[in-house]
């Protein structure tokens, strides 16, 4: 049994919570102090291999100062002849199991990122962390115990979350369906699985991506209408809690939802969508989902503590560096510009910056761009006293789209502006169009219920003055430039479930089986408007036993 694990189950509280969740205590200076002993032990394993000594350009620092001078910021690209074949003698430690994320279109399916037992360790505390805030409302207090039922709805591994699950308490917690039998079911088979056993066992634990957490609210409200008791006598407590919430939502004079059914400790998510789903999934739920950021490459890099406003840093797993907005638009104009960086000790309130990393305890990548802009939103959390800069997910770098020079929107801005118009949609895409005025093109699926009337001029000005009321720069590209950039196409009914079955006919990975909403290509458009085009497949299946890699 693990340490954490342990713990807990001796009902030492405290002692887990200052094992997982101390790191909030630190102050600023101690979290540097960390930072930079964890980085000078990673360079001298990264001076002991071949990836490290490629990749720092033969550079010999001795400081944390000459590191950030001597070594350059590096991209996927620097990695892909070690991570893409998995050749674990010439990384730093040698992987415990490796992860991937989806690649790049063209090139490679997917980014091969190894996971050392070291880092399993810290990942292992940091679960509990987040667990214990998502449950909390004090310090030091543990809300969750032993047998508590949690349902397993994470990608598979080895993408990230799917991954991590490894690292998860499983000797602790009732996972539905248990671990071993959900790893060899398809996502959609064990999610429903662990829905019947939680409407059986009862359900106290939830992680999932948030849109996974809206997508399953929404069906649960579609699907439990009209129960048929003499079906459920013999299952006591399936029949009490869908009675229950039955009656609650019948009291309400709405659908069933699953806080109708079930009364969650902790629910936890990740995702860029978080905070524009973030309303509609407490409602769904009964509860704020406690926003967690992290990746393939950075694993945990921050989370939102008990009060769920902004989210603190991880002083243990990266070295983090910070490019300044402006720095990063220049180096993205010219790919041989160097940008500068800050750490976070520098950082300003109200200012966005791309975040660099270095992994710790062996990990592979140095001074990697992960491409994420990030916004510091305090430089502390005065209400709970943590002492350290409070961080919120602003964008992917490479989704945003310029206007007219005027402004830069992002995915998750288009994202909530389209929430906030009140339509019901299946799915969207947005690019920007060259046509005689920059174009900003909604590729919107309408939902056929609710939707009968509203034609594509109806939904462009909904969005367009959502847009406007969202983003100041936006809304002077009218009033400044007379511009209205926004242009609606409405796809026929069920055009991204047309695009998904032909990616899956053509054997495309989980990751490459949706459009992206930022910038489709031109295929991909053909493809949801005509159900023609040439389809972006560049990643098949792969066998499990090779994909997971050894333990």
């Amino acid at each position: 049994m693990d340490k954490e694990a342990e713990l807990l189950t001796q009902g030492k509280d405290e002692e887990l919570w200052q094992r997982c969740c101390g790191f909030i205590d630190l102050s600023l200076n101690d979290f540097m102090t960390i930072q930079r002993r964890l980085l000078l032990e990673q360079i001298e394993l990264l001076e002991k291999c071949k990836l490290g000594r490629s990749v720092m350009r033969g550079a010999n620092p001795r400081t944390v100062d000459e590191f950030r001078e001597q070594v350059p910021l590096t991209t996927y690209a620097d990695y892909e002849p070690f991570l893409l074949t998995k050749n674990e003698r010439l990384l730093p430690r040698k992987p415990l199991f490796w992860q991937h994320t989806s690649g790049r279109s063209g090139e490679y399916p997917f980014k091969w990122v190894p996971v050392t037992a070291r880092q399993f360790e810290e990942i292992r505390a940091l679960l509990f962390a987040c667990l214990t805030f998502s449950c909390c409302k004090r310090r030091s207090e543990i809300a969750y115990k032993r047998r508590d039922k949690f349902l397993y709805a994470l990608a598979p591994s080895p993408y990230t979350t799917g991954a991590l699950i490894r690292a998860a308490p499983n000797e602790v917690f009732d996972f539905l369906p248990p671990v071993k039998v959900a790893e060899g079911m398809p996502f959609e088979d064990r999610v429903q699985l662990g829905f019947k056993l939680a409407l059986s066992e009862g359900l106290d634990l939830f992680f999932a991506l948030s849109s996974v957490l809206v997508a399953i609210g929404e069906r649960f409200s579609q699907k439990n209408e009209g129960i048929d008791i003499k079906l459920l006598l013999d299952k006591p407590g399936t029949l009490f809690r869908l009675l229950k919430g039955s009656i609650k939502s019948k009291l309400a004079r709405r659908p069933m939802l699953p806080k109708d059914i079930w009364t969650l400790k902790g629910l936890i998510s990740t995702g860029s969508d978080g905070s524009v789903f973030r309303e509609k999934i407490k409602e769904m739920w009964g509860r704020y989902p406690l926003d967690v950021y992290g990746g393939t490459e950075g694993i945990i890099m921050a989370t939102q503590t008990w009060d769920y406003q902004g989210m603190t840093f991880i002083p243990h797993l990266n070295f983090l560096e910070f490019i300044p907005e402006e720095e990063s638009l220049k180096s993205r104009s010219d790919p041989y510009y160097q940008p500068s960086t800050l750490l976070l000790d520098e950082v300003k309130p109200g200012e966005r910056y791309e975040l660099v990393v270095t992994n710790y305890h062996g990990g592979a990548l140095v001074r990697y761009k992960l491409g994420d802009m990030i916004k510091i939103t305090s430089l502390r959390n005065e209400q709970l006293n943590i002492d350290i800069p409070q961080m919120i997910f602003y964008a992917r770098v490479d989704d945003m789209i310029d206007i007219a020079g005027f402004t830069r929107l992002t995915e998750k801005v288009i994202w909530q502006a389209i929430e906030n118009t009140g339509l019901t949609y299946e799915e969207w895409t947005v690019r920007k169009e060259a046509k005689e005025k920059p174009t900003l093109h909604l590729y919107l699926e309408l939902k056929e219920n609710g939707n009968k009337y509203v034609t594509a001029e109806h939904a462009a000005k909904a969005v367009h003055h959502e847009l406007k009321r969202l983003d100041q720069p936006y809304s002077e590209l009218e009033s400044f430039l007379g511009l209205q950039p926004l242009v609606v196409t409405l796809l026929p009914q069920n055009a991204f479930q047309g695009y998904m079955l032909r990616q899956q006919a053509a054997g495309a990975d989980l990751a490459h089986l949706k459009p992206p909403h930022i910038n489709p290509s031109d295929g991909m458009i053909d493809c949801l408007i005509n159900g023609t085009g040439d389809m972006p497949v560049t990643s098949k299946k792969e066998p499990q036993l090779e994909a997971v890699g050894k333990k």
